[in-house]
């Protein structure tokens, strides 16, 4: 299984489920070129690195490439938080996912996030047929990804990423479905 990783934060638990109750071993995709700049992604990537190591899980580092994120949600930039913007961007990573897993089943560390709507993202996925809609939400994700984040002592940032989400207030739960 490969699983999509935006963060260690959300990823933690994530990788404890694929683990423990899936019996899947997955491979880490980190991939982040929402990231408003490349200080912030490697900031991300340190621990990301932190929890492959301390789960002996494989890593794959997707190349930051932000000037393509900005092509692919061109004309979305004043889109709020949970519109369509962010929609797209899903899309983008996801689609950089399925590329790297090559027909291989991918999973995303997205819908660990009570900030992220699961619908969302499994529509998003829905254009992969080997892109498995596991909503890491359930069964206290989020709060197993938390307690594993402060146990590790992962970088825990306040904002999704993208450039969008700090002036347009992304820590918003207003729009939250799982």
């Amino acid at each position: 299984m490969i699983l999509h990783i935006c963060c260690a934060p959300c990823g933690g638990g994530c990788v404890e489920r694929l683990n423990g109750e899936e019996h899947l071993k997955p491979i880490l995709f980190y991939s982040n070129s929402n990231i408003d700049t490349k200080e912030e992604f490697e900031r991300r990537l340190e621990s990301v690195r932190l929890l492959a190591e301390s789960t002996a899980s494989e890593l794959v580092v997707d190349p930051y490439d932000h000037a393509a994120w900005l092509q692919a949600v061109k004309g979305l930039e004043k889109e709020p938080e949970h519109g369509a913007r962010c929609a797209r961007c899903f899309a983008f990573s996801l689609g950089r996912c399925a590329e790297f897993a090559a027909g291989r089943p991918f999973c995303t560390t997205l819908t660990v996030s009570p900030r992220k709507n699961s619908k969302v993202i499994f529509a998003a996925g829905a254009a992969w047929a080997n892109f498995v809609p596991m909503d890491f939400k359930k069964r206290d994700g989020y709060k197993r990804s938390c307690q594993i984040a402060r146990e590790k002592g992962f970088y825990r940032q306040n904002y999704c990423g993208c450039e969008f989400s700090r002036i347009h207030g992304g820590n918003d739960e207003d729009h939250i479905s799982g």
